[in-house]
């Protein structure tokens, strides 16, 4: 039958058509419900709604403009886009600290000061952004898919040796293409705690002290003076605050907040959703018996 009827009332007995016409024609499984309704718009209708495009710069071919001034050597420095950030990690007694800014920036440019730079892969696996923003967040998001899929397949979670390895792969496939990321992978497995360094090469380092970033050298002079294996988890906590602040001091391409995470044996936890470095700027300046604009 192919016709939906209303249900009546045959010799006493209730009977009901049903429309059994989708089994001549499958493709109506992936048509709307209102398919072939008229809802008085036709396409000029929905083209004349479209936003008007930004204008286009007035050369010959807008889409190249860039590299071409860059090859005829116009405007030297023109595709060379600065970056800066600055994120920590180390390995301690109790696990691991991960520490970040969250600055963006091309050159003086200061694009938001509230960047999320450290990515939640999983409840006990933490990744680090630096280099261009977009390359850093879309690859590392995508090792969190990868990370749940090998989760869901496996039945257990993914080691912090195979994630990490999963990025490098990825990053060695592109070497060469421009992609911009220096991260950091930690977390916590069978193996206990484990802390990694990959970059856009698809280099990939394990270790226990690792910073990326335009104010890396600056956070290491901090690290260097005040890491022991043997830190308490506060004092480890204040190492990876105070690194992160230095370095926002003396790099202008870091600043922002303070963000630091404490990846242990029963997850992470965020310890410092986000601290002002400039509070902490007047706060250590005090400490020292300075009032912070010497």
């Amino acid at each position: 039958l192919h016709e939906l009827s209303v249900p009546s009332f045959i010799s006493g007995k209730m009977a009901a058509c049903i429309d059994m016409s989708f089994l001549e024609d499958p493709s109506c499984f992936a048509k709307s419900r209102f398919h072939g309704h008229d809802i008085g718009q036709d396409e000029e209708d929905f083209q004349s709604r479209e936003p008007e495009s930004f204008l286009m710069a007035p050369v010959a071919n807008p889409k190249t403009f860039c590299i071409d001034v860059k090859k005829n050597g116009e405007a030297p420095g023109l595709m060379d886009f600065k970056k800066g950030t600055t994120t920590l990690g180390f390995v301690f007694q109790g696990g691991i600290i991960i520490a970040v800014d969250s600055r963006a920036s091309m050159g003086s440019y200061i694009g938001s000061q509230t960047v999320k730079k450290v990515i939640e892969i999983n409840e006990f696996l933490l990744g680090t952004m630096a280099g261009g923003a977009a390359d850093c967040s879309y690859w590392e998001r995508h090792l969190t898919r990868l990370c749940r899929m090998h989760e869901l397949r496996e039945k257990e979670r993914i080691s912090v040796a195979a994630a990490s390895k999963l990025l490098a792969n990825i990053f060695w496939q592109y070497r060469g293409q421009g992609l911009s990321c220096g991260t950091m992978v930690a977390g916590w497995d069978k193996k206990g705690p484990s802390l990694y360094m990959v970059d856009d090469q698809g280099d990939r380092h394990k270790g226990n002290v690792f910073s990326v970033g335009s104010g890396s050298t600056f956070a290491y002079g901090v690290l260097d003076t005040g890491y022991r294996h043997d830190l308490s988890v506060e004092d480890a906590v204040e190492l990876g605050r105070r690194s992160i602040y230095h370095a926002t001091h003396r790099d202008g391409a870091s600043g922002g907040v303070v963000r630091v995470y404490h990846v242990h044996e029963k997850g992470w936890t965020k310890v410092i959703a986000g601290e002002d470095v400039n509070k902490l700027h007047y706060m250590y300046a005090e400490q020292k018996g300075c009032k912070g604009n010497e």
